[in-house]
């Protein structure tokens, strides 16, 4: 009874990145069945709110995901995804293969289509798959469009004549196949960020790309072309799609070395000295860079940004026209993510904004700031995702990748590892170290109990003043729309109810924020030193950061108390 419960009584609700689930039976997991109900929903909304939607279109694209036992697959599920629309005489753009995430909310742009899914859950283990939603401006979907497609899907659950019949896809005048036009104008609009084209032809450096088994190696290999680099050695038991992603524990290059086992080695052997990392549906980035030592450094997603950060910047200011006004120029991070292009934006007098966590909300800022005549180099959030230029409002591994190579490329003909210039852009703007973890609660309760207990600390309604010996400057919390550091105590970012997230910032520079997580049964904690440029012994920041953190920890998750399971390093 539990089972069938567990299986039938929910459905699934779009999180940070769209539906995600494991695929299997039931209405709370990604099946047959519960896509077709959500493309339905989504039919009934797009109906609503664009008059001309069957003349502009819908775009889908899929990953290479699938199980045997329940006959469940990426691209199954987008033949159904576009079944339903097709079956109501609404043109589809249906890519022939699979394709990185990226692609569509770039075709969704480029063909002026309403909307478009991705079926993808990204990095997840390889029971999971999931369903994205963009919207016409080419960014993922944020309120209220979920929640009223929410009530479109509950409107319509029975499958309509026609939702099942996904040979449609093969028969029907109505779709067509994007692909070699998005990959060309990609590829040619990638070019608009590639600054050393001539270096990139000559350099030495050679890289190693994984595509951790998913859809990354074709369009790695086409964009390094773009910027007239050699490709990159892709690493053969990693380069073809997998959907068992047998080589590796979990998809996921965020992390670290363990994961990167397989490519490391290829680079020693083959002398790379850069190895670059997309994970299966090559939304994001892992870096890794052989040091003097022979070690590898495989760098953080904050440490990443300040170099990107450091990049876009210099580029933009190298090539920008005399009349070019730096107050224009922006950059954005999500606000659990590194305060680091806070302090380069402060000295290079442009603009950095924060947002909440997840991409779908920076790029609809993003777009709103490009509508306004703004010009924006890059944003990222801490957990690998980066944008470099605005071809796609979305984090993208490709670009990122080819972007990195050409940084490194660049910085070694001035004798300089990525590491070195790391550590300069800290010197130059201020240390920025910050630790990332999580813990596992599989008890909803559990949680909440957490969170609201900090919100009546002392007494009810009042936040903690302290963190063990750690002083607290400000609280934000977003899930309720209160920040102490504003005059009127109210948040300037967006409230966000269905999830749970405090900011602490104590008086010692540090900005930690615990918070649960839109995808897994996660509570995580962000903790971040922001010292000043003067301040630049590493190893007291380091320190202080650690007892900050075993504070926090201590005095406000409790993980005895609450039986939360750490995360195994």
């Amino acid at each position: 009874h539990k089972e069938l419960r567990d299986r039938l009584c929910c459905r699934l609700t779009f999180g940070t990145a769209g539906l995600r689930s494991a695929m299997g039976a039931g209405f709370c997991y990604i099946n047959d069945l519960t896509v077709i109900q959500s493309t339905q929903g989504i039919y009934k909304y797009l109906e609503r709110s664009f008059s001309d939607f069957k003349q502009r279109g819908f775009v889908v694209g899929y990953d290479t995901r699938g199980q045997v036992t329940s006959n469940c697959s990426s691209k199954k599920l987008a033949k159904l995804t576009a079944a339903v629309l097709l079956a109501k005489d609404v043109p589809v753009y249906f890519f022939s293969t699979y394709v990185p995430t990226p692609f569509v909310p770039y075709a969704v742009q480029q063909l002026k289509a309403v909307a478009g899914v991705m079926i993808t859950a990204s990095h997840n283990r390889k029971e999971d798959n999931g369903y994205k939603v963009y919207w016409e401006n080419g960014a993922q979907i944020t309120s209220p469009h979920d929640k009223e497609i929410i009530k479109c899907i509950e409107e319509c659950v029975e499958p309509w004549n026609g939702s099942w019949n996904d040979n449609l896809v093969d028969t029907s005048p109505l779709r067509q196949d994007p692909l070699k036009k998005i990959c060309d104008c990609y590829m040619e609009d990638l070019k608009k960020i590639c600054y050393h084209r001539e270096l990139n032809m000559q350099t030495n450096l050679k890289f190693v790309h994984t595509s951790f088994h998913g859809v990354g190696h074709d369009y790695v290999q086409l964009a390094f072309k773009a910027f007239g680099f050699q490709p990159p050695i892709p690493v053969p038991e990693q380069k073809d799609p997998d959907p068992d992603f047998s080589t590796v524990k979990c998809p996921n290059p965020e992390e670290g070395e363990s994961v990167l086992e397989l490519s490391l080695r290829l680079a020693e052997k083959e002398s790379a000295k850069v190895v670059v990392a997309t994970d299966p549906d090559a939304d994001r980035l892992a870096v890794a860079e052989q040091q003097e030592n022979g070690c590898w450094k495989v760098f953080t997603g904050n440490e990443l940004a300040a170099l990107f950060g450091w990049w876009m910047f210099s580029c933009w200011k190298e090539n920008c026209s005399k009349d070019a006004d730096v107050k224009n120029v922006y950059m954005l991070a999500t606000t659990v993510s590194s305060k680091i292009l806070r302090a380069i934006a402060l000295k290079e007098g442009f603009h950095f904004e924060e947002t909440l966590p997840g991409f779908k909300w920076i790029g609809s800022r993003v777009k709103d700031l490009l509508d306004n005549g703004k010009e924006v180099l890059f944003a990222f959030e801490e957990s690998i995702g980066f944008m470099c230029g605005t071809s796609v409002l979305d984090k993208d591994g490709v670009s990122a990748a080819v972007v990195i190579a050409e940084m490194a490329a660049y910085l070694e003909s001035k004798n300089l590892s990525l590491a070195q210039k790391l550590i300069e852009v800290y010197e130059t703007y201020g240390y920025h170290i910050s630790k990332t973890s999580y813990f596992l609660c599989y008890d909803p309760p559990t949680i909440k109990r957490i969170f609201e207990k900090l919100r009546n600390f002392d007494a009810p309604q009042s936040y903690p003043k302290f963190c063990g010996i750690y002083n607290i400057l400000h609280v934000r919390d977003v899930t309720t729309g209160y920040d102490s550091s504003q005059p009127n105590k109210k948040s300037v970012l967006p409230v966000s109810k269905s999830s749970q997230m405090i900011t602490f910032t104590f008086q010692n520079g540090c900005v930690a924020t615990l918070r649960t997580s839109g995808t897994e049964p996660k509570i995580k904690y962000y903790a971040e030193m922001c010292a000043l440029p003067e301040q630049s012994d590493r190893a007291v920041l380091e320190e202080e950061l650690q007892k900050l953190i075993g504070a926090l920890i201590e005095n406000f998750l409790e993980p005895d108390k609450n039986g939360l399971i750490w995360r195994s390093a």
